[in-house]
Parts: structure tokens; C-alpha cells; sequence
């Protein structure tokens, strides 16, 4: 999108996201295109980083802040625990029950755990034991887990019954940390919309929101959902984080003017919990393509098997994205052997990586270790035509909530890479590559029908090409280009004023 008019020009933008912004191409293309459909964009990052960095996206200021500021922040004023809806003041420390402030680090007074359990028998002193034990080299990890866990789901229990909701302020304080970081940057720049990318920033957005309507400026908020929270899996090995995150969101679902979000499936689900007035806008995770954006195309691009030093003739698997164990990648590793011959590119963000490590040595221990390549990413404008000259596009996902509710990043890249796709029998992926032809379905975690399913593509690479051309070829739909221009919409609806 290119700017065509001025009513937009002056309006400003400003997009929050929890992480560093390089590496998230749904939140670097929103901002972009944003703004080069003439919005004043301001994108901001809180991630760990030593000092804040600062650049541009196209016509977007991008700005990461470094959540370490958040322990430098003096404890000021901010809304009480019991709270439901809140007006904070950036900075702000976080008055809990009994009046006891919960710093950043989530310790409150009196409580050397940062449980906040004070008045609550045994709790603590089984968590102090527990912590006292560790420290002396008398309890193993494994064993402080099992005797940690009966703790957290008592503090869950216990913040649920008195804060309901509220309870994430006890259970997760370390999400006031990004309101610390970005509160005061968001109201300095006093936007007209904001965007929450995903759902730590919600609740930022949220009491931006509202201390700018408490100041007389008509701030909107659009809530851009990336995944399902409760089909979430947690980042952290405690009981706390789920309840607590999913608490924090209900809270500030209401509080926004729209919501986005990736797929039909998940907008049906963002309405059935949160009792959404108006069904979420669907913005497709889908690439920028070639015809809007030919420069980021051009053949001095990398080429994925030149990389790999491999000739054209060789077959060549890849798999493009975040690494972990639910991401199947160790079910393609152990169907090399079934596959003679056949090489595997992974493209990660960090090659060095423990678990990409593990899988390395895992194709070791199946002497296929000189069959995988692993490389590191390239820009996500270049990621196409990178990926281009593989055989086969692999998403061998484990059956997991969010697994089943969307088509994710990778699939709308190798579609336009014109990859015939392997996926694992995750509903929404499975259905949509049995319906259009371009690719093979699998048992997740099945090794033998993984290789059963490359084997059928590399027999006849050309049949599941065909479904990407002609009239009936889903990929105009699939494009950025057509997600930005529905978000564009939106922004303008949200912003034009009603007489």
C-alpha cells in the first residue's frame, strides 16, 4: 500500500509488541504497511536488550525499549489489586491486598518469596523450606518442582477466590514491568489508535487508552490477537502462568474498540470467551509478495541450496521457523534413514541454539548428520525467494490447541515459494492442503507416514505445484497486500468521526 490521501496524514499510530520486533514479520509488515498507507507509526518493543535501540521500517519508527528500566522505576501510585478496570500511572508500584506494594521483581513486603501469602498458613513456610533446600544443594530440581507445584496451585486458588481476575497482579506482577517500560512512551506520543500486538500489551494499551480519555483525547485500541491463550502452552514450568495471564486478558478483552486476530477459527473463539460485541477481523499471517515488493525479490537474494551446497538435482526438505519439541522437527530427523538421499534445511533464528543442537546431534546418533544443514534467518522480505528452491515445505506439528486453529507464517511462505507442503494432520492446515492439492497430510509424530508422505511428493512434485496456478489458485488471497488493505479499513473506521 502506498499513501493516496491525506485524511490519515498527522493521525498517529502507535503499536506495542512484548518482544524485540526483529524476528516477528506479522508485527514489522503491520507497521510498514501502516504506515505507508499514510498512518503516523510508531512501533514499540520491550524485550531484554542492553539499551534502547531505534530505527525505521520504511515510514515506521521502530523503538525498543530495554525492560531492564523497569527495576530502575521508583514505586509511585497505581490502581488497587481489587481493581477490575484500572487508570495506572506509569512507574507505578502495585498496592496489593493489605496495602502492601509488589515491586517489579514481584516481591511485596513482607513476603520473602513473593508469594504475597502473608496470612495464608504453611504456604510460605513450605516455599521457604523448599527455596532454603535448593540453596544447599539438598534438594534436587526435579524434586523442588514437585514440591513447588502444590504451592503455586495454592496461590492460584487463593488470589482467584479474593482478586478473581485481578489475581495476575499477585501471581504474574512481572507484567507490570512492560507497563513501566512503555506506559510513559506511549503517553508522551499521545497516539489516536493503539495496537496491542498479542496479549502482554493489552493491558498497557488498555490504561493508555483511558488516561488519554481521561485527559479528552479519543484514543482507540485495537487488540491484534496472535494465538489462543488457553491453548497457550506456558512459558514458564509453574502453575501460576496460565491462570494468571488468562485472568490479565479477561480483564482487558472489554476495553477494546476491535479486535484482530489470524484465523476464522480463533475469531470464533476470541467471541465465545470474551463475549465480544462485534466478530474479530481476520488477518491473515500471509507474505508480502513479489508484485508489490520486486526489489525485495531480486536474484541477488540468498538462495536456500546454494547455502546448503547442494545441486539441483538433490532433494531437498526444509523447515522454516522457531524450534522447540512440539514443532515435530525430531520426527523429520529419525524418517531421514527412510528417505536415502534426501537432505533437510532448518532455518532458525539462532543456529547455535540448545535445542537446534540437540536435533543436530540427534541426526548424528542416526548417522544422517551430513543430510541436515542449518542455517540462520534472512530478512522476512527475502524469505520467499529463499526458500524457493527446496523440494518440499515441511510443518510437522504435535497436536497442541493452537496448532489446530490456523494457518500459520510458514504455510503461507512456502505457498508462495510455490512448495508442494508435508504437514502433520493439525486440523485446520490438513484440511486446507486436502482441499486444494498442494501437498500430503501425515500422522503426527509418525515417522514412517512422514517419510510415506515425502516419498509421494517427490514422485510427482509437478501435480502439487499446479494447485498454486490457474484460476482456482488460492495465493491473491494469501497475500499481505490483501490483509493490509483490511486493516487499513479498520483503522479508518475507527478514527473517521461519526456525526
Amino acid at each position: 500500500m502506498r499513501r493516496d490521501d491525506t485524511t490519515r496524514l498527522g493521525r498517529r499510530v502507535v503499536m506495542l509488541v512484548d518482544n524485540a520486533v526483529d524476528g516477528d514479520s506479522r508485527v514489522q509488515k503491520t507497521a510498514r504497511s501502516a504506515a505507508d498507507a499514510g498512518w503516523d507509526v510508531t512501533l514499540i518493543g520491550c524485550a531484554h536488550v542492553d539499551a534502547e535501540r531505534r530505527w525505521r521500517l520504511g515510514e515506521a519508527e521502530v523503538r525498543v525499549l530495554p525492560l531492564a528500566a523497569a527495576r530502575a522505576t521508583p514505586p509511585a501510585t497505581a490502581p488497587p489489586a481489587t481493581a477490575p478496570a484500572v487508570v495506572s500511572r506509569p512507574g507505578g508500584g502495585v498496592p496489593g491486598p493489605e496495602g502492601a506494594d509488589v515491586s517489579a521483581s514481584g516481591r511485596g513486603a513482607g513476603s520473602r518469596d513473593g508469594s504475597g501469602l502473608r496470612g495464608v498458613s504453611g504456604l510460605r513456610g513450605v516455599s521457604g523450606l523448599r527455596a532454603r533446600l535448593v540453596a544447599r544443594g539438598g534438594l534436587p530440581l526435579r524434586a523442588a518442582r514437585l514440591v513447588r507445584r502444590p504451592v503455586e496451585h495454592a496461590q492460584v486458588r487463593y488470589w482467584r477466590a479474593r482478586l478473581r481476575d485481578g489475581a495476575w497482579r499477585r501471581l504474574e506482577p512481572g507484567l507490570w514491568d512492560y507497563e513501566r517500560v512503555a506506559g510513559p512512551v506511549v503517553d508522551e506520543l499521545r497516539p489516536d489508535l493503539i495496537h496491542a500486538h498479542d496479549f502482554r500489551m493489552l493491558g498497557v494499551a488498555a490504561r493508555a487508552v483511558e488516561r488519554a480519555r481521561a485527559a479528552g483525547r479519543d484514543t482507540k485500541l485495537v487488540w491484534d490477537a496472535h494465538e489462543w491463550l488457553p491453548g497457550a502452552r506456558p512459558r514458564r514450568d509453574n502453575a501460576r502462568w496460565l491462570p494468571a495471564h488468562l485472568g490479565y486478558v479477561r480483564e482487558f478483552a472489554g476495553h477494546a474498540d476491535a479486535v484482530v486476530t489470524v484465523s476464522d477459527t480463533l475469531a470464533d473463539l476470541l467471541v465465545r470467551d470474551h463475549a465480544l460485541p462485534e466478530r474479530p477481523a481476520v488477518i491473515l499471517n500471509a507474505p508480502v509478495t513479489a508484485a508489490s515488493e520486486p526489489a525485495a525479490f531480486e536474484p541477488s537474494a540468498p538462495d536456500l541450496r546454494e547455502r546448503c551446497g547442494l545441486p539441483p538435482d538433490t532433494p531437498l526438505l526444509v523447515y522454516s521457523g522457531a524450534m522447540a519439541v512440539q514443532r515435530g522437527v525430531d520426527t523429520v530427523v529419525e524418517a531421514l534413514p527412510l528417505l536415502p538421499g534426501v537432505h533437510l534445511a532448518l532455518v532458525v533464528a539462532d543456529p547455535a541454539a540448545a535445542y537446534v543442537r540437540q536435533v543436530v546431534a540427534r541426526a548424528a546418533r542416526h548417522q544422517v548428520a551430513d543430510r541436515v544443514h542449518v542455517l540462520p534467518y534472512v530478512p522476512h522480505r527475502q524469505l520467499v525467494a529463499f526458500l524457493a528452491t527446496a523440494d518440499i515445505g515441511l510443518i510437522p506439528l504435535h497436536h497442541w490447541p493452537n496448532h489446530e486453529i490456523a494457518l500459520i507464517t510458514k504455510f503461507f511462505e512456502y505457498a508462495h515459494a510455490r512448495l508442494p507442503i508435508v504437514v502433520s494432520d493439525v486440523r485446520t492446515m490438513a484440511e486446507t492442503v486436502r482441499a486444494t492439492g498442494q501437498g500430503e497430510v501425515f500422522r503426527a509424530r509418525d515417522t514412517a507416514d512422514l517419510a510415506r508422505a515425502v516419498r509421494a511428493v517427490l514422485a510427482d512434485p509437478a501435480r502439487y505445484r499446479a494447485a498454486y496456478e490457474g484460476p482456482d489458485s488460492p495465493l491473491p488471497g494469501w497475500t499481505w497486500e490483501a490483509q493490509a488493505e483490511r486493516l487499513d479499513a479498520l483503522y479508518r473506521r475507527l478514527l473517521t468521526p461519526t456525526r
